[in-house]
């Protein structure tokens, strides 16, 4: 087995690395979804200052995501639009 910088096949150089937009969108989305679980359940304990904190962080997650759905798009126009969502 050969060390390479990259294995075969694989998108992306050193100068242009790939993009890991889709590892981000799902831990993105993991964080949006467990956040507001927890907030939930704290709220509904009686916990309201957690509670709170944890309807922050789903918020911000929330963003992310529009910030990763908007960078995924100017993504897909660059390079022509003829890519799926998760591509």
């Amino acid at each position: 087995m050969s060390i390479t910088p990259q294995p075969p096949g694989r998108r992306g150089t050193v100068g242009k690395p790939y993009s890991a937009l889709n590892l981000r969108l799902v831990l993105a989305l993991f964080g949006l979804i467990t956040s507001t679980v927890f907030a939930v359940l704290l709220l509904r304990a009686g916990f309201v200052l957690f509670g709170w904190l944890f309807i922050l962080l789903a918020v911000i997650a929330a963003v992310d995501l529009v910030v990763i759905v908007l960078r995924r798009r100017a993504r897909r126009r660059a390079q022509g639009g003829g890519q799926s969502l998760f591509e």
